[in-house]
């Protein structure tokens, strides 16, 4: 089958189908005339593949298990699948435990500010919630999971691309600009740096997740600053055009 059914068949976006291409999960044949071309088993392996993205695997992952599924067993599948989950099973716990603590870190803090005394003077260490020992705000990192040894630039060497496409990608784009309208924005290397308030961020850190898990190319970081949220994205330079449209232009 041509291309345009496979679409059909599988509701895989043609570009997403030749990005799986470029980075070996597909191997279509060519016609005389230069058309991709596709076996009926296209399908279930497509099917796969979208169902071990929904289990968080990256794709080089999902490559070697595709040699497994392809050519194995189903007990060499389980074999090897299981490990693979647990992994992402105890990152998955992991984030959460974080977020978990991150939610109770706001409710102390609202908590203590609706205590302060409301004063006509400016205020010093003694009302400034932020100074309270029993307030330690830290960074969020936004989940994604990160391959052991990867570093903190992990995210230059990932390919660029995303599922996301036609109204659903429209829809995330209108959900990005409004939840960051009014930040101000900065240059930093491979991104862009926006400051907004720190009342978003459950929003922000939400989206971001949401966000990892259709264009994993992209690189999260919150830090809360007191009132502020600021929230660093960044992404490999083939990817540069997409964080413009998402996270838009950066202030001159």
């Amino acid at each position: 089958m041509r291309i345009s059914r496979l679409v059909e068949l599988s509701g895989v976006p043609a570009t997403t189908l030749r990005f799986y291409e470029t980075v070996g999960l597909l191997s279509p044949q060519r016609s005389n005339t230069g058309y991709r071309l596709y076996g009926e088993e296209t399908v279930q392996r497509l099917a796969f593949i979208g169902a071990a993205k929904g289990l968080g695997l990256p794709l080089d992952e999902i490559a070697e298990l595709l040699g497994v599924w392809q050519s194995g067993a189903c007990r060499e599948v389980k074999a090897d699948l299981r490990p693979r989950i647990a992994v992402r099973l105890g990152d998955a716990e992991r984030r959460t435990a974080e977020l978990a603590a991150f939610i109770a870190t706001l409710h102390r803090a609202l908590e203590h500010l609706d205590a302060l005394p409301d004063r006509d003077s400016r205020c010093d260490p003694g009302c400034a919630f932020l100074a309270s020992d029993r307030i330690v705000p830290a960074p969020l990192a936004a989940p994604g999971p990160v391959a052991a040894g990867a570093g903190a630039e992990r995210w230059r060497a990932v390919p660029v691309a995303c599922s996301l496409t036609g109204e659903d990608g429209a829809d995330r784009t209108e959900q990005w600009h409004g939840l960051l309208a009014g930040a101000d924005r900065e240059t930093i290397d491979g991104g862009v740096r926006l400051a907004l308030p720190a009342e978003r961020t459950g929003a922000v850190a939400a989206l971001a997740a949401a966000e990892q898990q259709c264009c994993p190319f992209f690189d999260f970081r919150l830090h809360l600053d007191g009132p502020v949220l600021r929230l660093e994205v960044r992404a490999p330079a083939d990817g540069a055009g997409l964080l413009a449209g998402l996270f838009g232009p950066v202030a001159a």
